[in-house]
């Protein structure tokens, strides 16, 4: 009961955090610099490390790396497959469609679910394990809100889509913990399934965010933002 009650937390992290992306329209672009490097931060500090804490039980860190490319590439030839699917349309030239920011989006909420899963999971471990783990998932939970409302926005999608993602989201780690209160996944499995999500994120915050962020609006304080994301992601997964 407490890994569920815990992740009710992460749900109103989620929430705050793409509630305010929502209202903050008009500095997307600052927002979107941040965003770049919470993610960029969460693969480096959190999931990476993560995955290499957990080789063994016959995967190596070749295994986990293919797991990684896969994810990456994976979301590259989704993403790549609809602007060519529209590429007879007159809004291709943009490189934004709604598609695009939905399949964002659900990588998104496929991780928070991981970090519903490890809540359940940590649970399993001990009752300490599981309460450090949801700490530190409610820490970040804010930036997964902000950035599933950022790519939403980004790719054409209306507020009222970008709030249905963003509860989808936010239900997503509530459903992985009662998921890792049920269900036993093998050492190995979640090692793999780190670093096919580790792929999908990276792919999200080098190729997607990043780049948005600097399209119309470059400047030093939007780098300045990105520095500090990923500053913030080392604190919250180094401290928190």
């Amino acid at each position: 009961m407490l890994p569920i009650l815990l992740s009710a937390g992460t749900f109103l992290s989620t929430l705050l955090g793409g509630l305010t992306g929502l209202r903050n329209r008009d500095k997307l672009h600052r927002l979107l610099g941040f965003t770049a490097g919470v993610v960029i931060g969460v693969v480096a500090f959190d999931l990476l490390p993560e995955i290499f804490n957990s080789l063994g039980h016959g995967v190596t860190a070749r295994d986990a790396m293919l797991a990684l490319v896969c994810g990456f590439l994976l979301f590259h030839i989704i993403e790549k497959s609809i602007l060519i699917h529209h590429s007879q349309e007159h809004e291709y030239e943009v490189h934004h469609h709604p598609q695009v920011g939905v399949a964002s989006a659900l990588a998104l909420s496929g991780h928070s679910f991981l970090d519903g899963l490890g809540i359940g999971l940590g649970f399993q471990a001990g009752t300490s394990v599981g309460i450090a783990v949801a700490i530190a998932v409610i820490a970040h939970d804010f930036s997964d809100g902000l950035n599933t409302v950022t790519l939403m926005l980004i790719n054409k999608n209306n507020r009222k889509k970008a709030f249905a993602m963003l509860m989808v989201d936010a239900l997503a780690p509530v459903v992985g913990a009662i998921v890792g209160t049920l269900v036993h996944i093998s050492d190995g499995g979640l090692t793999l399934y780190l670093g096919f999500f580790a792929g999908f994120l990276l792919y999200i915050g080098a190729s997607e965010i990043l780049p948005e962020a600097h399209s119309k609006h470059s400047s030093y304080v939007t780098i300045g933002l990105t520095v500090l994301g990923a500053a913030f992601m080392f604190f919250v997964t180094r401290f928190a």
